[in-house]
């Protein structure tokens, strides 16, 4: 089965957005803001010197667009950040999975995108799938479970600004708002917190900045190609790498009913591609057949 480029780029930034939270995982002693702005400076000079060297300005056109897409991703980055360092990262990841419903219902109201009912049904399965996780893991507490909740909500309006934007604006541009705005309200509370970092901390938040550049990168491609309900929701991904990376790192492990929840989220997932894809797939079909009429 042929995927679209949109679908292959958000697989990409899956990877790389994985790979990420693991090493945010690794520096648990730092405090969270803290790290947000050494991966936010990082992607800040980046996406500076990568739009001047193509001779793009950095400003924009939608600007105010652009503004709330950095702002709504600023406040869910720093929540997420926060669950990731003091749950385990397997079920930080699932409760990041309400992400895309949160994408998918605000998707109707600012990009005007239709879902179908059945869907509803999906994304049931996928927030029940999480209430599973939390329930059924006595290292999850509420206030964390809320936190991640409440960062979810964030980042479905990021990623509909994202949408709405679509591609009128360079996907750097895009991106550069995001520590634009991150980085000086990050380093503002970092300054009166420092934790200086020793020895391999360093290299692990250098490494944070730069997979959090590629990730951001193939995840605007994606979301600017192809519809929020289509491709959002290929994050579910995230929660391979996690048990994976979890279990090798931290020697995590779950209930068979904390898996059972991660599978019913995941079955979620699965289901509202397979009918995205249809309906795709049918819409084509539909227009052949009327200009063959």
């Amino acid at each position: 089965m042929a995927f679209s480029r949109g679908v292959w780029y958000m697989v990409v930034s899956v990877f790389f957005f994985s790979c990420m939270g693991l090493m945010v995982k690794l520096v648990a002693h730092i405090p969270s803001t803290q790290v947000v702005f050494f991966r936010s400076a990082i992607s800040f000079l980046l996406s500076f010197w990568l739009l001047k060297r193509q001779g793009v300005s950095v400003w924009g056109i939608h600007r105010k667009h652009l503004l709330l897409r950095g702002l709504f991703g600023a406040v869910a980055l720093i929540l997420f950040y926060e669950t990731l360092q003091e749950i385990p990262l397997a079920s930080a990841v699932t409760i990041g999975f309400l992400a895309p419903i949160f994408t998918t219902i605000l998707g109707i109201f600012i990009v005007r995108e239709k879902v179908r009912p059945i869907q509803w049904l999906f994304f049931s399965l996928a927030f029940v799938g999480v209430i599973m996780v939390q329930g059924f893991d006595p290292r999850v507490q509420w206030l964390y479970l809320v936190i991640g909740i409440v960062a979810t909500f964030f980042s479905g309006l990021a990623q509909s600004f994202i949408r709405k934007i679509n591609t009128k604006e360079h996907p750097l541009v895009i991106i550069f708002y995001f520590p634009l705005i991150t980085t000086p309200l990050s380093g503002a509370y970092s300054f009166f917190n420092w934790v200086p970092p020793q020895g391999w901390d360093w290299a692990i938040l250098i490494a944070i900045g730069l997979l959090t550049q590629f990730a951001q990168f193939f995840m605007t491609k994606s979301i600017q190609l192809e519809e929020l309900s289509k491709v959002s929701i290929i994050r579910y991904l995230s929660i391979v790498y996690a048990l994976i990376f979890g279990y090798i790192f931290f020697d995590e492990t779950y209930s068979v009913l904390a898996y059972a929840g991660m599978g019913l989220a995941i079955l979620g997932v699965v289901a509202n591609v397979w009918y995205k894809q249809n309906l795709a797939k049918k819409s084509k079909r539909a227009k052949i057949e009327r200009k063959v009429l």
